[in-house]
C-alpha cells in the first residue's frame, strides 16, 4: 500500500516525534500532517496543525481538506498521568480513539494504526510468555481506555471494514524524547543520569521484570504491521511484540559495564502498583508468523547505543 496523505495525532508525544521523522524518511514530509494539542520541533516539510482529538468538528475537517487516506492515532494519557487524572484519560484514549475511527469512516480513510500496550493486561492475566489471546482485566484507566481501543478498533474493523491494526508495545526505551509519565521510563532516565553522572532514584523494586523495546525497533515494527497485506493479518488490533525482557537491576547492572560509577536507589512509588499488574514477557510468536517481525536491537546493543547517542546529544545541548 501507498500512503499518499498521512494524519498522525498525539505527534509530539514520545512515539509521533520518532514515528514522523521515519515516515518523513520513508514517504516524503509533503505527505505528512502533523497534530497535537501543542507543537514541536518537526521534519522540515512536515506541517502541522493545532488539533485535539476530542474535537470531533475539527477532526472531520482535517481529514476531508486534507485527502486522508491513513491515520496513526498516538494521542493518549499513559498510565501515570492517568491514574493522576483518569476522567482527562477516559476522555482522551476513548472518546479521542472513537472520533478518529468515526471520522475516518466517514471520510473513507483506508487504514488507521492505533498502538495498545502491555497496560491493557492485569493481575489475572499470566506472567510469563503472554499469548495475544489471553485473561485482561486491567486494573488502571490507562489500561481499561486503551483495551476499550482495541475493542473499538476490532468492531469497527469487523462492522465497517475499515482497515484498523495495532499492536501492543512493551516499555520503550528512547534517547530522542525525555521520558514523561510511563511506568517503564525509569529505563530511559536512568540514562540521563548514568551519562551526566548523577545518582538514579528507581520508582519500581529492583526486581520487577517488564517487557521493553528499542525504539528503533518499535517504530519499525508499527510501520511493518501499516504496510503488511490485510489477508496476512489473523489480527487486527491485539499483536503483542516485545525485544527483550529485565528489571531494574538487571538494566542498571549492564549500563555500569559502560558507566562504572552509576549509583542507584530504589524508591518505589504508585507506579509499582501499576507494573505488578503486568505480565513479565510477551510471545511475540503472531507477528513473526503473520507479518515478520523481528527485533534487530538486544539488551546490550540497545544500552550501547543509548549511551552513545545520549552523550552526544547532551554534549551538543552543552548539558554535558
Amino acid at each position: 500500500m501507498v500512503f499518499k496523505h498521512i494524519l498522525v495525532t498525539g505527534a509530539c508525544g514520545q512515539v509521533g516525534s520518532e514515528l514522523i521523522s521515519e515516515l518523513s524518511s520513508r514517504y516524503g514530509s509533503e505527505r505528512i500532517i502533523a497534530s497535537d494539542i501543542k507543537k514541536c520541533t518537526l521534519p522540515e516539510g512536515v506541517r502541522f496543525v493545532s488539533m485535539n482529538v476530542l474535537d470531533r468538528t475539527a477532526m472531520d475537517a482535517v481529514i476531508r481538506e486534507n485527502g486522508i487516506d491513513t491515520v496513526f492515532h498516538l494521542a493518549a494519557i499513559l498510565s501515570a498521568d492517568g491514574e493522576k487524572n483518569p476522567t482527562l484519560a477516559f476522555s482522551v484514549n476513548m472518546q479521542g480513539t472513537f472520533n478518529v475511527l468515526e471520522s475516518s469512516r466517514i471520510n473513507s480513510v483506508e487504514r488507521v494504526m492505533i498502538p495498545s500496550t502491555i497496560g491493557v493486561f492485569g493481575p489475572e492475566t499470566p506472567k510469563e510468555n503472554v499469548p495475544v489471546l489471553t485473561i485482561i482485566k486491567p486494573r488502571t484507566m490507562y489500561g481499561i481506555t486503551k483495551y476499550g481501543a482495541e475493542l473499538l478498533g476490532n468492531y469497527y474493523f469487523e462492522k465497517y471494514s475499515l482497515d484498523v491494526r495495532g499492536l501492543r508495545y512493551p516499555g520503550l526505551i528512547s534517547y530522542k524524547t525525555p521520558p514523561t509519565a510511563g511506568t517503564t521510563d525509569y529505563a530511559v532516565d536512568v540514562f540521563y543520569h548514568a551519562v551526566t553522572g548523577k545518582p538514579y532514584t528507581c520508582f519500581l523494586r529492583k526486581d520487577t521484570k517488564l517487557p521493553m523495546m528499542y525504539m528503533p525497533d518499535a517504530i519499525g515494527a508499527f510501520l511493518k504491521l501499516s504496510e503488511a497485506p490485510r489477508s496476512r493479518l489473523r489480527y487486527s488490533m491485539d499483536y503483542n511484540i516485545s525485544a527483550f525482557t529485565f528489571d531494574p537491576e538487571g538494566l542498571f547492572r549492564v549500563i555500569m559495564k559502560y558507566i562504572p560509577d552509576l549509583r542507584v536507589i530504589y524508591e518505589p512509588d504508585f507506579r509499582q502498583k501499576i507494573a505488578d499488574s503486568w505480565p513479565a514477557s510477551l510471545d511475540s510468536i503472531d507477528a513473526e508468523k503473520d507479518w515478520e517481525f523481528k527485533p534487530e536491537y538486544d539488551l546490550d546493543h540497545t544500552v550501547r547505543d543509548m549511551i552513545s547517542h545520549l552523550r552526544e546529544r547532551l554534549q551538543k545541548t552543552g548539558h554535558l
